[in-house]
């Protein structure tokens, strides 16, 4: 059996249901922090919106070549406050990533800055090895 997954890029926009949010009762879509890979001669630049998380919400591991970078839920209501319409939500995600070989995985950074989590990947430099020649005997 297949679970049935609802996203926007299998359905048309023309046949979304207009019910389907939290205001009409129905499930919202499934989401997943939206990223930017960039590369540079000397790194990759991987920057992943995360409005509405603090630093502190954010981890991003390194294990088996793979880069990690997951939160915890994190609720955006304010208790005195009588939502019409509620759409900020912050639910835990994470997003795993195949480092190439040539990132140096010990010299990755991280930073977090106006809701965008920032990770600069350096490359390892590049090993020039000399043209040899093979004696035929």
């Amino acid at each position: 059996m297949v679970p049935i997954v609802k996203t926007y890029r299998r359905n048309p926009v023309y046949l979304k249901n207009i019910y389907n949010d939290e205001y009409c009762g129905g499930k919202m879509e499934t989401y997943n922090q939206k990223v930017n890979i960039i590369e540079s001669e000397n790194n990759f630049q991987l920057d992943l919106v995360a409005p509405g998380y603090d630093r502190e919400d954010l981890k991003v591991t390194i294990d088996n070549n793979e880069l990690t970078i997951s939160s915890v839920d994190k609720e955006i209501t304010k208790e005195d406050v009588k939502y019409i319409r509620k759409e900020f939500v912050n639910r835990a995600f994470s997003r795993t990533f195949q480092l190439p070989e040539s990132v140096e995985a010990d010299k990755i950074q991280a930073s977090h800055k106006n809701g965008i989590l920032s990770i600069t990947l350096p490359k390892r430099a590049k090993v020039e090895i000399p043209v040899q020649e093979i004696e035929v005997k």
